[in-house]
């Protein structure tokens, strides 16, 4: 198993990235798909529309966001292609575009993996 990672998509692409996934179901403003060097988009991994929504990126309702998305990812078969992704691959990095760089669905998303993978 590789290691995973966890990176703002407007931060420059390193080689150390590695496998880098885009894991927002909307496509981060400002990025052009041609500059974004990423080799997968995986939007089924990101929370449900309305479980975004109601977070807003509000780090009081964070607690809250993430046991919900916790749940929706049990029932997700999309974790399972980064699940594939990290066995064959040395690097994994999960990118998002949140500003927030504590509070946002690839931290919840990274140690959900994380979890599945030690077991």
């Amino acid at each position: 198993m590789g290691s995973i990672r966890v990176k703002r998509i407007y931060e420059e692409a390193d080689p150390a990235d590695g496998y880098r996934v885009l894991v927002d179901r909307l496509w981060p403003r400002g990025i052009k798909k041609d500059d974004a060097q990423i080799d997968l988009w995986l939007k089924d991994v990101g929370p449900s529309d309305g479980l975004r929504k109601e977070f807003g990126h509000d780090p009081e309702k964070f607690d809250d966001f993430a046991q919900a998305y916790r749940k929706e990812l049990r029932q997700s078969d999309a974790v399972q292609v980064l699940i594939d992704a990290a066995g064959s691959h040395d690097r994994m990095t999960l990118l998002f575009s949140a500003k927030d760089e504590e509070h946002n669905q690839a931290v919840v998303l990274y140690e959900y993996l994380n979890g599945r993978l030690r077991t």
